[in-house]
Parts: structure tokens; sequence; C-alpha cells
């Protein structure tokens, strides 16, 4: 090809060459991303197979919990999913123990899993400053997610690992006791709400959570990682915290 190639002569010549299509500035780790999706293969194999006898285990271990210190070591404890294996540490939830606020959200990302601690990567900050929205903070609310360990590559839980892990969220629920659940995304909401509703329906509509005696208002909404990708919907969720403002204050 001449130096003084046109660009449209230097696109035939690449069309002739066979080029069919462009690189991008950015290098993409090929086998970082091959190595995160074997692994998230390995464990969704193993959690599939998880008999309903192993999954039962769960409410086993919760018989003799009384404590936020005893359903943490719990869970600690509790070895019957692979995610455990794959993930750096447990995150089992921060905040005011006494808050009339629950924020529940779906599973740590990789800075949770770095920490420990919920909501603390990008999604986390997003969070800060929806609180800030309703004059709230983090230390005015309490916050967990259903799943206590990372999925690996941030792919979304399955719907076992889901069951697993939901009777231990649910008494983590009944020991903060809050007046409001604010549940973020789908696989929490269809977690505590037994619903096949997706989140954009789903939001936005006050539900009950009910667990024996307890009754505890519901307002589902979308998860701040979701709305960093689409931020045309952060007016919905502005919606759905006034209507937990109002419901706090009442």
């Amino acid at each position: 090809m001449k130096e003084n190639a046109t660009a449209e002569q230097m696109l035939q010549w690449y069309m002739t060459a066979g080029v069919n299509e462009t690189i991008g500035n950015v290098p993409v780790n090929r086998f970082k991303k091959n190595v995160e999706t074997a692994d998230s293969l390995v464990v969704d194999s193993v959690i599939s197979s998880l008999s309903p006898e192993k999954k039962s285990l769960a409410n086993a271990f919760l018989q003799d919990v009384f404590s936020l210190e005893d359903l943490k070591n719990a869970i600690a404890n509790f070895n019957e999913c692979p995610l455990k294996e794959t993930a750096t540490n447990m995150v089992f939830g921060a905040g005011n123990p006494n808050a009339e606020l629950m924020i529940v959200g779906e599973a740590p990302g990789k800075e949770e899993d770095r920490q420990g601690l919920p909501f603390v990567g990008p999604s986390g900050h997003l969070l800060d400053l929806m609180l800030n929205s309703i004059g709230l903070k983090r230390e005015n609310v309490y916050i967990s997610n259903i799943l206590p360990w990372r999925p690996p590559a941030n792919r979304k839980p399955s719907e076992a690992e889901i069951a697993l892990f939901t009777p231990f969220i649910k008494k983590h629920i009944a020991l903060i006791k809050p007046k409001v659940l604010l549940l973020l995304g789908g696989s929490a909401v269809s977690a505590l709400l037994n619903t096949n509703i997706g989140i954009t329906k789903a939001r936005g509509q006050w539900q009950k959570y009910v667990d024996g005696d307890l009754e505890i208002d519901v307002m589902p909404s979308f998860h701040p990682a979701f709305l960093l990708r689409t931020p045309a919907q952060k007016k919905f969720s502005w919606r759905d915290l006034l209507a937990v403002k109002k419901n706090l204050t009442a």
C-alpha cells in the first residue's frame, strides 16, 4: 500500500486483505477473563448440584443464633457454599443495628470482597450519595446483602445460591427489626418477597415483608450498580427514596 494512500484506498486494502474487525485503544486481558469465567462455571456446576439436605443445613446453623455476633459466626462456619472458597473475605453487614432503615443488596463486588464490608466500591459511593439526598448517612442505616460471599467475576448469583443464603438474611432482618426495608435489585426482591416480578415492575411499589410475627414495609428499588450503567433510571430511584423518607418520618 502506498504511503500517501487515501483513507478510502486504505479501507479497500484492508478489506481485500480480509480484515473484518477493528482493535480498540485499550488492551483486554483475555487470559484473566478466561480464568474468572472458568471459576464461575465451576462454582455454578457445584452449587447447582447442592441437595435439599445441604440447603436445609442453613436452618440448622441458625438454631442457636440470638445476636448479630452469633449470626456472623454461623455464616463464617457455614462451609456448604463453594463461593466461600473463591472469595477473599466474608461480607457480613455494617451500620447501626438499631436503624429504622435496613438496606439489602445482592452480593459483594470486587472492592467489597477486598475490604470485607458491604457497598464500599463504586456502587457504595453512589449509595452514600443517595442516602445523603434524603438526609441519611451510613451510621443512620444498616446495610447487608443476600450473599455474604462474592461470586467470581461479579456474576449474577444463581437461584441455588440465593436459596441457600435466604435463611441467613431473614435471620439478619429479624435481629435488626427495621421499620423499613429497602431492597436493591431483583435478587433481593425475589428472595425476600418470594416473587418472580422483575425489578422494573416491582420498584416503587410498597409491599410487606412477612416472616412469622414480623411485618415490615418494603420498598424495592434499582441497585446502584444498575444505576451506574443506566443513569437515566436515577429519577425513578429518587422517587423511591422520597417514599422511604416519608415512611420513616411518618
